[in-house]
């Protein structure tokens, strides 16, 4: 649950109800934070939040013409991000303008929570196809490609469902962000190493893709994680000071807008600049099929059979 949605709960327990009184709401919707009816701790913004829908919108369809045209089917991870991004802030300038329907302020903020764990999840994704496809070994830090995408986006999924129960209680959520942070840092790590590998290589002559793309993609990931990591210490220390009116995070729009909202857009928008499609090009640039790969270890197999049937015979 959102940090205004636990706020709005504690605000209308018994104790709470029994101090505070209902306001009179403006045009908008709006009531000072501490009435009984207030859903928001601060003024919204509709020009702003007009402005990061639009923006992410864009975005949203940028990804999704250049997953069709270059044909990266796992893309559907960064374009639910962004679509999800833009339906938040959708929600968020439909709320500036009706500030007493708690639904767009829950809904909205419950995707502004979540919408980050598509990204990282694609960060994950295309690190381990890069692993795949430019590593001799395709493997890393003695995981296979697939195996390193299997176990970071796995905890990325336990971090979603961690943060999708938050309504359990704000540490619940802090715990789920807390794993999320510990995971990325130390995919960055994993990454590093990736990098300097691919950059022995290429300095050798030994990397298969010489392209200019490629060392691009690898410093966007820098990028895209770092973001990540400045939104989720960001919600940690939102959270840290507690839900109530006293919290001045709470009470300015703009820590949302500047320290979650903007860091997740310039991550999707240079994912738009530097696609990784652009450098996933060729037969070996996606993980092959489950199905191809079993049937794969089976013809192995049986040709291994044969050959030793006719060896003795």
């Amino acid at each position: 649950m959102s940090t205004q949605a636990v706020s709005q709960a504690t605000s209308t327990s018994p104790a709470a109800r029994s101090t505070c009184t209902t306001a009179t709401p403006d045009k908008y919707g709006y009531v000072p934070p501490e009435s009984c009816n207030a859903n928001y701790g601060f003024y919204p913004q509709w020009e702003d939040n007009t402005a990061f829908a639009v923006a992410f919108g864009l975005s949203t369809v940028a990804h999704l013409v250049q997953a069709t045209i270059l044909k990266k089917s796992f893309c559907w991870i960064i374009i639910m991000g962004a679509l999800w991004e833009c339906v938040c802030f959708i929600l968020r300038a439909l709320g500036a303008r009706g500030q007493q329907e708690s639904t767009y302020m829950i809904v909205s903020t419950l995707l502004l929570l979540l919408a980050p764990l598509w990204i990282n999840a694609f960060a994950y994704m295309t690190v381990a196809r890069l692993v795949h496809f430019l590593h001799p070994r395709r493997r890393l830090a003695g995981l296979s490609a697939s195996w390193l995408a299997k176990c970071f986006v796995t905890v990325d999924v336990i971090c979603f469902i961690i943060q999708a129960a938050g309504d359990l209680g704000r540490k619940v959520y802090m715990a789920g962000v807390g794993v999320q942070l510990g995971c990325v840092l130390v995919f960055l790590i994993i990454h590093t190493l990736f990098h300097r590998e691919v950059s022995r290589d290429a300095r050798i002559g030994k990397l298969r893709v010489r392209s200019m793309w490629t060392m691009r993609l690898l410093w966007v990931i820098y990028v895209v994680l770092g973001l990540i990591v400045v939104r989720i210490i960001f919600r940690l220390v939102e959270f840290s000071q507690g839900v109530s009116s006293s919290n001045v995070i709470l009470r300015h729009e703009e820590f949302q807008l500047y320290l979650d909202a903007l860091p997740m857009l310039v991550a999707v928008v240079v994912l738009n600049v530097v696609h990784p499609g652009m450098v996933l090009q060729g037969p070996e640039s996606s993980f092959p099929p489950i199905k191809s790969k079993w049937w794969h270890g089976r013809s192995v197999a049986f040709e291994t059979l044969e050959l030793s049937s006719n060896e003795r015979s």
